[in-house]
């Protein structure tokens, strides 16, 4: 089982479209997958229909270590890809896992309990720095940060996020090495001299930084994202061509380039999805 955050210590960088729209195109690819909401402003929980819906959420998962998934994961309207919510409505998770001995390694202790039934985990997360962010972090092998290509958040990613990876390497003292970490430069507007300076500026700063990785997928500024979003479908059905005059690629395009970068293994699958239906295709199995 493969296991990406979705990161940033910057609320409004588009983390909950990434990850929503990622956990939709995979799901159409025929992989297993669940998405955790661990923000405390639920807008993935609220992204797809929920055609079935548990009688718990994050809460019960991380306070009470609620092992029973059917009590935990709902079922999203799109094939194969559920959700488990976020239903920390008083705001107290934060400092309950604060104060307990595995608060920072909870998330990462219960993961096992998941791996029989999904190929992929996708956990979105709450832009500001926090005990569940740093949790989702080090149940992860992978994090991905979207970074607008705007001075302020690089500044941001460079001050917030790069430093909370600093902050949780001594976990390697556990035998638990912090995920490498892809930037996706997202919202990347056609035409902006400034916008291709930041990039280029990313792209160079990383370069040769091991640990550290500019994604060559980018996300582009167009309004099929947020058009999705708001049909409550993945990106990639509601755009899977691209239309005529425009240089940029279509959504499903976008999102395959993406899944195979951070995916490779599963690449034959991400090349077979049309965007034109979503009906899933056969299981993969866990690796």
């Amino acid at each position: 089982m493969h296991v990406i955050s979705i990161i940033s210590t910057k609320g409004g960088v588009g983390k909950t479209t990434i990850a929503a729209s990622l956990g939709g195109f995979m799901a159409d690819a025929g992989l297993r997958v669940l998405l955790l909401d661990l923000d405390m402003q639920p807008t993935l929980s609220s992204y797809y229909e929920i055609s079935h819906r548990a009688a718990g959420g994050i809460y019960e998962l991380l306070a009470f270590n609620e092992c029973d998934i059917a009590q935990v994961v709902s079922r999203t309207a799109v094939n194969g890809l559920d959700v488990i919510l976020s239903n920390d409505e008083h705001r107290q998770l934060n400092t309950l896992l604060l104060h307990a001995a595995d608060g920072r390694l909870r998330l990462r202790n219960l993961m096992p309990v998941f791996e029989k039934h999904y190929d992929l985990v996708i956990i979105d997360t709450q832009g500001a720095r926090s005990v569940l962010l740093e949790m989702a972090v080090l149940a992860s092998n992978a994090a991905v940060s979207p970074v607008t290509p705007e001075i302020l958040a690089a500044r941001e990613m460079k001050r917030g996020t790069l430093r909370l990876l600093e902050d949780l390497a001594p976990y390697r003292h556990l035998g638990i090495e912090p995920p490498r970490l892809h930037l996706l430069i997202n919202r990347m507007p056609a035409v902006s001299k400034n916008a291709r300076l930041i990039r280029q500026t990313l792209r160079l700063i990383f370069r040769e930084h091991s640990d550290i990785h500019v994604l060559q997928a980018e996300v582009p500024a167009n309004e099929t994202f947020p058009k999705a979003a708001t049909q409550g479908i993945p990106a990639h059905r509601a755009e899977y061509r691209r239309p005529s005059g425009r240089l940029a690629p279509a959504a499903l395009e976008i999102m395959r380039a993406l899944a195979i970068e951070l995916c490779p293994q599963w690449r034959e699958r991400f090349d077979q999805v049309t965007g034109k239906s979503g009906r899933r295709q056969k299981h993969v199995e866990c690796t």
